[in-house]
């Protein structure tokens, strides 16, 4: 049991603060990111709730695709694929269980998690997505599958779009790592 905890204590040190640099452009991407993403949700197919928890999740990826560029989990693959394939476990669920949203939400978030795992497409944010197909209100239920299309896939393309542009305009900037 003393190892177990011990296990917790960490060990590592905290990594070095970012530059000045750096900050300023992940500001940029961020920015320009979500502003971009935010004015094209805007239809008639969501609610305001529905466009906000999007945001929120879309808000995670963007810490992952304009600060973390090196990290597996911001790759292309991962941003796009981790996001779809999220949304389409999440609606599935719902479809599944829709009187039962505790066991959906749960089977949605779980599933997104051992979906992106088996395909190579882990994207934390996708668990959000996956749980928002769930918990959203039944305008976003009516869309069905359409949700992992328009809003989910057109807003992971974005970030895309503006992570490839800023992230590669400083030269100590490389996005992505890989694609595929």
């Amino acid at each position: 049991m003393n190892a177990y905890f011990r296990k917790m204590a960490g060990g590592g040190k905290s990594p070095k603060r970012t530059s000045l640099s750096n900050i300023f452009w992940s500001f940029i991407g961020a920015f320009t990111g979500i502003a971009g993403l935010h004015f094209s949700l805007f239809d008639k197919l969501l609610t305001t709730a529905d466009i906000n928890m999007i945001i929120g999740s879309f808000g995670a990826s963007a810490v992952l695709v304009y600060a973390a560029i090196e990290s597996p989990l911001a790759q292309p693959r991962n941003l796009i694929g981790g996001h779809i394939l999220s949304a389409l476990v999440g609606v599935f669920c719902y479809q599944l269980l829709p009187t039962q949203l505790w066991l959906a939400a749960a089977l949605a978030v779980a599933s997104a998690i051992a979906v992106m795992h088996l395909t190579k497409t882990l994207h934390p944010p996708g668990g959000a997505t996956a749980l928002i197909a769930v918990i959203g209100s039944p305008q976003l239920h009516d869309i069905g599958y359409l949700y992992a299309l328009v809003p989910v896939g057109r807003g992971a393309v974005i970030l895309l779009i503006v992570a490839l542009i800023v992230n590669n305009i400083p030269k100590g900037r490389k996005y992505p790592a890989f694609w595929w």
